[in-house]
């Protein structure tokens, strides 16, 4: 059992302070010294592992916390659903939702890098401009004005917005299958769709129905003659059965004519 403390309280109160203002003396942040740290030396821990560039639109992996640039992790994870740092399976199948864009960390590379946000500012600026687009924002309802620094990812409310409404798309192009003295039937007037990856073939199969005013049972969505199952998501058949080849992504539906 360990001895009581000797001379009192009042000589543990004294002995407590001594060792936090020894404390406080050593630690820079709350001396009033400057403190000059090399860009070199948090390069690391600001630098995207994909482009090797400062992030730009700081991304985090919710599963392992790993940051890196949007447009860098979201290409990356349309072949892999594991992170590219420590191999932690982010997702089985839908990587892209485990993602939260870091507010704090592309604060903290804009204040350390000089010149990065304005670059950034311009770029994306010059962009629409060239294409000849309207740049869409929505202010946010924060009445801070330094939050409004111009970008996407703080000057539009995601949570706000269309739950699909920045997913990334995949183009389709439904065909017909041919059948016999039926082939000039329910054609579509307009056989081009563009779509979330994360619509299913189910989804596909309603909006056939609808437009074709025909029963849901009567339509089935095929590739290659290979019936698709209503389970399967646009983004594992791109994946599976399209990858490398240009858009749009060929599809074939085929009607089954009602029994007189």
């Amino acid at each position: 059992m360990a001895s009581p403390p000797q001379g009192g309280p009042m000589a543990i109160a004294m002995r407590l302070r001594n060792q936090l203002q020894a404390v406080y003396k050593m630690d820079p942040l709350r001396n009033e010294e400057e403190v000059r740290v090399k860009m070199k030396e948090l390069n690391e821990h600001i630098v995207c592992f994909l482009c090797a560039g400062y992030f730009i639109d700081a991304t985090t992996i919710t599963e392992c916390l790993h940051t890196f640039c949007k447009s860098c992790i979201v290409k990356y994870l349309q072949t892999s659903k594991y992170c590219p740092m420590c191999s932690t399976k982010i997702h089985e199948t839908q990587p892209l939702l485990n993602l939260k864009l870091d507010r704090v960390m592309q604060d903290i590379v804009y204040k350390l890098v000089p010149g990065l946000q304005e670059s950034e500012e311009k770029r994306i600026r010059e962009f629409y401009q060239s294409r000849g687009l309207e740049r869409v924002s929505q202010p946010s309802n924060e009445d801070s004005a330094s939050d409004r620094v111009g970008l996407p990812y703080t000057t539009f409310d995601h949570s706000r917005a269309h739950y699909y409404r920045f997913d990334e798309h995949v183009l389709l192009c439904l065909e017909k299958q041919s059948s016999g003295k039926e082939k000039n039937k329910h054609i579509l007037q307009h056989k081009y769709v563009r779509c979330s990856v994360r619509a299913q073939v189910r989804h596909l199969r309603r909006v056939l129905c609808c437009r074709l005013e025909l029963p849901l049972q009567h339509v089935q969505i095929l590739f290659n003659n290979e019936v698709l199952p209503d389970h399967m998501t646009l983004k594992q058949l791109w994946l599976s059965r399209w990858f490398g080849k240009p858009a749009p992504l060929l599809l074939n539906y085929s009607v089954k004519e009602k029994r007189r």
